[in-house]
C-alpha cells in the first residue's frame, strides 16, 4: 500500500475544539465525501499543485474542492511536523480568498507554532 506522504491532521484549538471537522460535519455527505477525498489526493500526492492545491503565502496553503451546484469550498492548511494541518475550511463566494479566512487560517497557524 501507498504510503501517504504527509498525513492531515485537524487544528485544535485551545478548547480541544476542531473547527474544520466541525465545518465538515455540517455539511451534506456528498461535499464531505468530495472535500475528503481531495485532501487524500494531497496527502498521497505531496506536493501537489493546481487545480487541487495551491500555495497562498506565508506557508498556507489551499486544497480546492468544486461541489455540486457550482458551489466551491477551500481547506486551507499548513504543514507542520511533516503533518498537513487543517486550519480552516469556508465556502468560497468570490473570486479572491477574503482576508477574513486567510487571516483565520494564519491566526491559526502561529498558535500552532507557537505551541499553545
Amino acid at each position: 500500500m501507498t504510503q501517504k506522504r504527509i498525513p492531515a491532521r485537524f487544528y485544535q484549538n485551545e478548547n480541544g475544539k476542531e473547527p474544520v471537522r466541525d465545518w465538515l460535519k455540517d455539511l451534506d455527505q456528498e461535499e464531505r465525501r468530495l472535500i475528503g477525498t481531495d485532501i487524500k489526493t494531497v496527502e498521497f500526492g505531496w506536493p501537489i499543485g493546481m487545480p487541487t492545491c495551491r500555495p497562498m503565502g506565508d506557508g498556507l496553503f489551499e486544497i480546492r474542492t468544486n461541489l455540486p451546484q457550482n458551489r466551491t469550498a477551500r481547506v486551507l492548511f499548513c504543514i507542520y511536523q511533516e503533518e498537513m494541518i487543517l486550519l480552516h475550511g469556508f465556502m468560497k463566494k468570490s473570486q479572491k480568498t477574503p482576508k477574513k479566512e486567510m487571516d483565520l487560517a494564519l491566526e491559526r497557524k502561529q498558535k500552532l507554532e507557537v505551541g499553545e
